[in-house]
């Protein structure tokens, strides 16, 4: 069993690690999405290989003469998690969750959105900020670059509030508001 305490391992290695098409998707990722390394791209993907492992469990349970009750429970609650977590739309089925991305995955993390929402120049720079503790949600601060950041929380993201930041006369404030404004 082993030590409760004990931080484990939440991601696969590749199969094949000198796949050259894989490696050119997952740099290309690293580079997009400003990532610390590939390790990123693979917890990023071990969450994915969960998530459709239940829906092709369900649908084996659906295919099966089992209850239909059960398995609309389930599916629904499956649905209802990843729209909350933002990686589905309102109108999705068991299909849209066989079909998701890494993309999808790397855009909901804290990282991504803070640069998406014009508080950092760059995904680098969106990191550097959150891990040097700038970046709030809901006033509270978040110091975790992969942080999964969900619908409702998406809203309030913001600067820490004593934060150099929170002034708009800061020099790097000025400089990133310039670049938002120019893109």
């Amino acid at each position: 069993m082993g030590y409760p305490g004990k931080n484990h391992k939440s991601y696969q290695t590749p199969k094949r690690p000198w796949e050259k098409t894989r490696i050119e998707q997952e740099t290309r990722l690293v580079i997009e999405y400003g990532l610390r390394n590939k390790r990123e791209v693979w917890k990023a993907q071990s969450i994915l290989r969960k998530y459709r492992k239940g829906a092709r469990v369900l649908l084996a349970l659906m295919s099966s003469s089992a209850d239909r009750a059960l398995f609309e429970a389930k599916r629904s609650e499956l649905i209802t998690s990843l729209q909350r977590a933002g990686l589905l739309g309102p109108d999705a089925d068991i299909d849209d969750v066989l079909s998701l991305k890494v993309q999808t995955q790397l855009e909901r993390r804290l990282q991504t959105l803070v640069y998406r929402k014009g508080l950092a120049r760059s995904p680098k720079q969106a990191r550097q900020l959150i891990t040097h503790g700038h970046i709030a949600i809901t006033g509270r601060r978040v110091g975790v670059p992969g942080y999964r950041v969900s619908r409702n929380e998406e809203t309030q993201i913001s600067y820490y509030g004593k934060s150099p930041f929170v002034t708009d006369s800061h020099a790097e404030r000025e400089r990133i508001t310039k670049a938002a404004g120019v893109k």
